[in-house]
């Protein structure tokens, strides 16, 4: 029996879970977490990529003390951020987060060399200051990329770390902005154009690609040697997997950010598309996940750090913004929120309020987010023709029952709340399917409904 350890690592922290099939159901145990976020280093937002390489690794050893040794191990990580390494295969510090005010002034140098539209119609991505191909211009600008002889986007790199073989994935670098969306290969004519060097870039590989075994030093220091995998290396994609989702369905993938899509089998760049902001990101089984980013629970997540983490719990602020009668709501997509000194104040600022109470601001984000969600989906129903019924929400978001209800009564959907631990079950699930070609995406959406008890809105 295949024993497989999913380490997913969002923007706020990481966990190791491993997970079996046992009689057609999933068993899934955590055996690490850590924390993770963004640091200012300089002046600029990074990532501190060696406190989570080091977690990663005392996740594994975590494993072995708990006398639970993977066969497989996969890693799936947020979108866009990549670490660039010189001729020894060294970062080449800092590594950069994608909030980092640095890309608002990469757009127009890149709209010099390409309009938006052209780019829009090679790579069906959405316009976002975030996504790797803006990044890699100011790299380019500092003098920063002229240094690197490799690029390996996050789970990539942790890959690399694992195994020192470097892979690049493909659902991870369709969010990049520079993968062609019908080849599903880097745009290398693109990538000439910008002046971005090829060399940099790896042919991609698609979930359930081995990148190879634990090095010597990794096996000698936690005691045994697994193979790694890549899973959908995007966490969203990963969650995706993990969706329950029928033909009637959209999906919402509600972590940090709310990733509101449904799954294709061929992208859409139409001139709607690309009007209303939409993705065409890669998925499992050679799908596309047509989708739009909404940031998520990273706004609770900002209230939260400043008004108490340890005064006001998650649960607490549900309350408090259902007691709340204020009516206005933030529009969730206004970069405005993208990374505030301070979110309250931001709120507060968008609505033109500065004294307005913590309840109401609350209330104005659930209500933002449910009012998104419901413009998303009309958005969704009208560029793509399905007909939406049904919204599948995965993710620990999926455990806030006050957004689960605002977003049934404002959409007029039938809402679906489950799995919680969708990303880390896609990403289980995703190496079992490399180790079993019988054993397909219909399959293990049927095994995450005989697995976990999904609550119906």
């Amino acid at each position: 029996m295949q024993t497989c350890l999913a380490i997913d690592i969002g923007a706020s922290g990481g966990r190791h879970i491993l997970g079996k099939l046992v009689d057609g159901r999933l068993v899934m145990r955590e055996v690490y977490r850590f924390e993770n976020g963004i640091e200012e280093k300089d002046g600029a937002l990074t990532w501190n990529i060696d406190s989570l390489s080091e977690n990663i690794i005392r996740g594994l050893e975590a494993c072995r003390d708990a006398g639970e040794i993977p066969d497989t191990v996969a890693i799936d990580t947020w979108g866009v951020d990549y670490v660039l390494l010189d001729e020894s295969g060294k970062p080449i510090y800092p590594c950069v987060a994608y909030r980092d005010g640095r890309n608002e002034a990469a757009i127009p140098e890149v709209e010099k060399i390409i309009s938006f539209d052209e780019l829009y119609a090679r790579t069906g991505i959405q316009k976002a200051s975030y996504n790797t191909v803006y990044q890699l211009m100011c790299d380019k600008i500092s003098g920063k990329l002229a240094k690197a002889a490799y690029i390996l986007l996050m789970p990539d790199y942790f890959s690399y770390v694992l195994t020192g073989v470097m892979k690049n994935e493909y659902t991870m670098a369709s969010t990049s902005s520079l993968v062609n969306a019908k080849t599903r290969q880097w745009d290398m004519e693109l990538i000439e154009k910008l002046g971005y060097p090829k060399k940099l870039f790896h042919p991609l590989c698609e979930p359930g690609t081995a990148v190879g075994r634990f090095s010597p030093e990794i096996e000698a220091r936690v005691g045994f040697s697994a193979e790694v995998i890549f899973a959908p290396a995007h966490d969203t994609q990963s969650a995706v997997l993990a969706c329950p989702i029928d033909d009637e369905s959209v999906y919402i993938s509600s972590g940090t950010w709310s990733l509101v899509g449904t799954e294709l089998e061929s992208p859409v760049s139409t001139d709607a598309a690309k009007t209303a902001n939409f993705a065409n990101e890669g998925g499992a089984e050679g799908r596309y996940c047509f989708l739009k980013n909404i940031m998520g629970m990273w706004l609770f997540q900002s209230i939260r750090k400043e008004i108490g983490k340890d005064k006001y719990s998650y649960d607490d602020m549900m309350h408090m913004a259902m007691e709340s009668t204020y009516d206005s709501a933030i529009d969730p997509t206004d970069n405005a929120f993208l990374a505030p000194k301070s979110m309250v104040e931001a709120i507060r600022t968008y609505l033109g309020e500065p004294e307005l109470p913590i309840a109401d601001v609350l209330r104005s984000v659930y209500l933002g987010l449910a009012r998104s969600y419901k413009k998303t989906v009309d958005e969704i129903s009208s560029v793509t023709g399905k007909k939406v019924s049904r919204i599948c929400i995965v993710g620990g978001g999926s455990r806030d029952e006050y957004l689960n209800r605002l977003t049934h009564e404002v959409t007029g959907c039938r809402v679906s709340a489950g799995p919680t631990e969708g990303t880390a079950a896609g990403n289980i699930l995703s190496q079992i399917m490399a180790k079993n070609p019988s054993f397909s995406l219909a399959d293990a959406r049927k095994c995450i409904k005989d697995t976990f008890a999904i609550k119906e809105i």
